[in-house]
């Protein structure tokens, strides 16, 4: 049996290709306003289904919730086991009766399946705990919910308030009991420790009752039971009538689709792609292959969006998840993660559809930096996320041999974009004198490094930050390299003049000599020498900016100093501004956020630059592969299939903020992918 300290901690995460999601714990308890068995455009809908085995005359209660000063039911002590086969299983073992549940989403649609099978014959209740609210707030019982339920064959239908959309359940010919009733003072533990309201209620609109007979081929639990096994009762939960007959066909369907997911090779012709390095033993030099969840959690972030951005003349585009529970899609975020979730793991396609999307809402220069969770314009605010779009459409040509792409759909918003960069757009952002970029007004931040609390910017990095330098240089070289490659010679010329212009303004100006490193921010003849990650880009690009002992001097700093086995530090431990907890409410946490916090999508990059300046030899590789594999063990344990957005400074690293993000696993599948194979 699982401890319930661990199962009501671990949490599990499936997505349907949406944007929508279904989550929680193992333990079957929600300890967030996001947990839900029915996400779907930014609302909680359905929030939890609670089931009773009812076997011999006897019931067993299999949900687990939190009140005020107890635990009521404790169905967690009879859960025997989790699994990810490839979708959640729960196994429940009552006192000799065996009870396996397995919850997967259809791709694609919002929908929730849920299928249950049992050793022996017997009955369960279903009760859904419905909340139809914006997943960032928490209802409770109010007169203006609708009760009604329309019952139909093997369908029940709910609709509990105008303007939101309805819900289906549907059934295998199930008894209902469309008696409702209010659950009140349900708490949600990991929003108390968020300081946030932490108390919902949530209402039961019906009680469905199914039978499930024998089912002798149950497999024991050291057992995995193989594909296309007999499942006796389904519920399909949607915002579309399903019928439940069509549960096998989804979940063969489904699995088919996750079986096609995989880590693919690079091009070995592309032009200027990754090309296998010297053969290596890689079990003697520590080398992962990829995991089936690695595959799995970089699906997750993949989707297709409907309906968010259409005030900006969208009818949809493709686009990556920043993170789970809470983020939408995020241009800095999108571009960063690109390579590493589409390219690295085989889906080209994804990528290229990803590019001509985000091309379609560039504005005076610049992408969005985040996307609104319904409606709303795109905002505009940040400096990086254009510039990291440059290597990205590098990476993807470069890796596919696409350059067509580039030439007839993209050259021309690449150029326009350094256009409005040199002349100056949003936010103070325009070329200096010195040929480097400049960015930043009071109240802004710009940067990755991104947190406020009210009127205070925590890391308000005004002025020329490091990695800033860096991607501009890089995407200067990127467009020298396709003005060459597409016969424009005089616009090659001036981006090549632009970037040695900026290169050589960047080595006077930010090597900071009595360190080692680079300054992180020049403001004038204001220079910041705390050591932050965000020098390690100068290395780790396409395109870098320092000689060879620089680099690897920077690279050293960075790995005595930020280095930890979940990632980077975002300041040293020294600094009298560290913060080693991100623990807290919203103040202490965003004020933590970037002053020491580790954030392991920095591992991809670090390992980029650790390998380039020991020119990828079989020792530097076997390093960064036990530099990287706590992040698989997370992955495959802790994490229950995925990476979190971050974990504290200071041991014991305790994961934090989103428990799935885009970027971490993107950095790890590139870090993965570098150690087996060099430039």
């Amino acid at each position: 049996m699982l401890r319930f300290e661990e199962s009501a901690r671990r949490e599990w995460l499936e997505t349907n290709g949406l944007g929508g999601y279904a989550s929680s714990t193992l333990a079957g308890m929600n300890t967030r306003r996001y947990h839900g068995l029915l996400v779907a455009g930014g609302r909680v809908l359905l929030a939890k289904m609670d089931e009773t085995l009812l076997v011999r005359g006897r019931r067993y209660e299999l949900g687990t919730n939190r009140y005020p000063g107890a635990v009521h039911p404790q169905g967690y002590a009879w859960l025997a086991e989790f699994r990810l086969d490839p979708f959640p299983v729960f196994v429940f073992e009552c006192e000799g009766t065996r009870v396996e549940k397995t919850v997967f989403m259809v791709h694609g649609k919002e929908t929730t399946v849920v299928q249950y099978r049992a050793s022996e014959a017997c009955e369960m209740e279903l009760r859904p705990l419905i909340a139809f609210r914006d997943y960032h707030s928490l209802t409770h019982e109010n007169s203006g919910l609708r009760t009604e339920v329309n019952l139909a064959p093997g369908l029940v239908t709910l609709a509990p308030y105008e303007g939101l959309p309805a819900l289906h359940l549907a059934h295998a010919g199930g008894r209902v009991d469309a008696r409702g009733c209010w659950y009140r003072n349900f708490e949600y533990e990991r929003e108390r420790e968020r300081g946030l309201d932490f108390q919902e209620d949530l209402f039961q609109p019906f009680c469905l009752t199914v039978e499930l007979e024998e089912a002798t081929e149950l497999r024991p639990a050291a057992q995995a039971a193989p594909p296309g096994r007999p499942w006796q009762a389904a519920v399909l939960i949607s915002t579309e009538p399903l019928a439940v007959e069509t549960a096998g066909g989804l979940r063969t369907a489904e699995m088919t689709r996750r079986g096609a997911l995989g880590v693919g090779s690079p091009d070995q012709d592309a032009p200027a792609g990754l090309r296998p390095a010297a053969p290596i033993d890689n079990r003697r030099a520590g080398y992962h292959p990829a995991s089936p969840n690695l595959a799995r959690a970089a699906d997750q972030f993949l989707v297709e969006m409907g309906t968010t951005g259409q005030e900006a003349g969208l009818t949809g585009r493709s686009t990556i998840i920043a993170g789970y529970h809470w983020f939408t899609d995020w241009g800095r975020d999108t571009m960063i993660s690109m390579e590493g979730l589409t390219l690295s793991t085989g889906r080209p396609e994804m990528a290229r559809a990803i590019l001509l999307s985000f091309a379609g809402v560039a504005d005076r220069g610049m992408l969005p930096n985040r996307f609104p969770d319904v409606g709303g314009a795109p905002e505009y605010n940040t400096v990086d996320a254009t510039l990291w779009y440059f290597e990205a459409i590098r990476a993807y040509a470069a890796r596919t041999g696409d350059f067509a792409l580039v030439r007839d759909h993209l050259y021309e918003v690449l150029a326009d974009m350094i256009s409005w960069h040199e002349r100056g757009t949003r936010y103070g952002i325009h070329v200096d004198a010195d040929g480097l970029l400049e960015a930043g007004e009071a109240g802004t931040q710009l940067t990755w490094m991104d947190a406020k609390v009210g009127d205070w910017v925590v890391t308000p990095r005004r002025g020329k930050p490091v990695e800033i330098q860096a991607l501009w240089h890089n995407a200067l070289r990127v467009m020298e390299d396709f003005a060459g490659r597409f016969g424009r010679e005089a616009q090659r010329a001036n981006y090549a003049n632009l970037a040695e212009r900026a290169r050589a303004a960047f080595a006077e100006q930010f090597w900071n000599d009595a360190l080692g490193c680079l300054f992180d921010v020049v403001d004038g003849g204001g220079k910041d020498a705390s050591i932050r990650p965000n020098q390690i880009f100068a290395v780790s690009l396409h395109h870098g900016m320092l000689p060879r002992e620089r680099a690897a001097r920077v690279v050293e700093t960075v790995q005595r100093h930020l280095l930890t086995p979940f990632g980077l530090r975002t300041l040293d431990a020294g600094d009298p501004q560290y913060r080693g907890r991100y623990e807290g409410d919203p103040v202490s946490r965003d004020g933590a956020y970037h002053q020491g916090t580790v954030w392991p999508w920095l591992m991809g990059p670090f390992i980029e630059a650790y390998l380039e300046v020991n020119e990828g030899s079989v020792e530097a590789r076997r390093q960064a592969a036990q530099w990287i594999a706590p992040l698989l063990e997370y992955l495959e344990g802790e994490g229950t299939g995925q990476l979190p957005e971050v974990f504290d400074g200071d041991e014991p690293q305790r994961a934090g903020g989103a428990i799935a993000q885009a970027w971490s696993v993107a950095g790890l599948l590139r870090a993965r992918e570098m150690i087996g194979y060099k430039q």
